[in-house]
């Protein structure tokens, strides 16, 4: 039986012209990143079992590659259910594993603690146009600042990372968990229904308004506190978040509010011109983990999001029982590379890329020859690639040159030729 030569369903092989873009963007993020002085790190692509199905991850975790046992630990007989099988799993992002590498590792690290991470992630996710099985993930994260000076920072870090890609024109739609809670209570909901509600309210790009409202009254929830809660986010759609203050009163601290104002304002005086911020109070973001402050990045060309994050004040404590104050910012990677492909993105040339080709033929001092002059090249800065030549030497000086070489230079074993 003859072996699969393609990938597993979800999963993709990455060619050259692909990965040329990828290590450029890979190398533009990590210089932005640590200009603002965010720290590399790294952690397991596998984790606990435990960790990955904490309730903090939301859908995710229905999603995990989750590993089997192994040798004597593997007792398939006495198994009753998939958890006696499995002890651990593939991370299905970033922020559960920087959570447990800083609760193990804290007292190493600096406070604040600024991380910038990059790795794949698994999901077994149904795929479509940018959402794989195995995918990379962008994250930088500040661990141990309360403030707001955090949102700031990793939104200003972001954007100006992706104004140096080359994209203009996105949004960032920003909000508060707390804000979503409040408006909640404020109609009527009750505490233990507002998840079921921010699933519902999170359709409302694709479903609208009415699409919502019928969706909360087939749910069971009174038509007059389905009509007082959307009625919300109209006068918000008019007014602005400054309504909410007055509007909301006991229900939400004007000290969340305040510091929101301040986020948006301080952004809004430091950014580059490539993009708007904009407040969105339908802005739900999935993962259980949030708090506060929670952000999405939305490209008119991927007609979704291309990345996001939020605040995360109590992932710490479930480690190590002391809250701390954490927040984070992800690029969609993948969905960041698919764009730039689709544009015709060209890597710029940081070094002149020149092909040496040797005529079969070429060997001993001659081939020695050659190699010495292609070292020494090497030390200028210059990329060089050394090829036999082909038979059809003009398909193949056409195909270096598609590749990026320059100057194409030709050896033979009569140097005279």
């Amino acid at each position: 039986m003859a072996l699969k030569k393609k990938p597993f369903n979800g999963m993709r092989d990455i060619l050259p012209a692909e990965m040329q873009i990828r290590d450029y963007v890979t190398g533009v993020i990590k210089d932005t990143y640590k200009s603002f002085g965010f720290t590399p790190m790294e952690t397991p692509c596998v984790e606990d079992i435990g960790n990955l199905s904490s309730k903090q991850g939301g859908e995710n975790e229905k999603l995990i590659f989750k590993i089997l046992k192994r040798g004597e630990k593997l007792k398939l007989a006495e198994a009753e259910s998939e958890n006696d099988l499995t002890d651990s799993g593939l991370r299905y992002d970033l922020t559960v594993p920087l959570v447990r590498f800083y609760s193990n590792n804290a007292a190493n690290l600096p406070s604040p603690f600024k991380a910038l991470q990059m790795g794949n992630v698994w999901r077994a996710d149904r795929p479509q146009r940018g959402r794989y099985r195995q995918f990379m993930q962008c994250d930088i994260d500040i661990l141990g600042e309360a403030s707001n000076l955090a949102e700031i920072e990793l939104i200003l870090a972001t954007t100006a990372t992706l104004g140096r890609l080359g994209f203009s024109g996105f949004q960032i739609r920003i909000n508060d968990r707390r804000i979503l809670k409040a408006m909640a209570a404020y109609a009527g909901f009750a505490e233990e229904a507002y998840d079921s509600i921010f699933i519902t309210l999170d359709k409302m790009d694709k479903i609208g308004m009415d699409g919502v409202k019928e969706e909360l009254l087939q749910d069971g929830y009174p038509a007059a506190v389905c009509e007082k809660y959307l009625a919300l986010f109209e006068k918000v759609r008019t007014n602005g978040a400054v309504c909410l203050q007055d509007m909301l009163g006991d229900y939400l601290e004007k000290e969340v509010m305040d510091s929101f104002a301040e986020i948006m304002d301080s952004v809004n005086a430091n950014k580059e011109d490539t993009f708007e911020l904009v407040f969105d109070p339908t802005l739900v973001r999935g993962m259980g983990y949030y708090t506060g402050t929670i952000f999405e990045i939305a490209m008119p060309e991927f007609g979704g999001s291309c990345g996001g994050g939020g605040r995360y004040d109590k992932m710490v404590g479930r480690f190590t029982g002391s809250d701390v104050p954490a927040c984070g910012f992800s690029i969609g990677f993948e969905r960041i590379i698919l764009l730039l492909m689709e544009k015709g993105f060209k890597v710029p040339a940081a070094h002149k890329k020149s092909a040496f080709l040797i005529e079969k033929g070429v060997d001993g001092d001659r081939l020695n020859a050659v190699i010495a002059e292609a070292n020494a090249e090497r030390e200028k800065g210059r990329q060089v690639l050394m090829v036999r030549m082909n038979k059809n030497k003009k398909f193949q000086k056409e195909q270096l040159m598609a590749e990026g070489y320059e100057e194409l230079k030709e050896f033979y074993k009569n140097p005279l030729k």
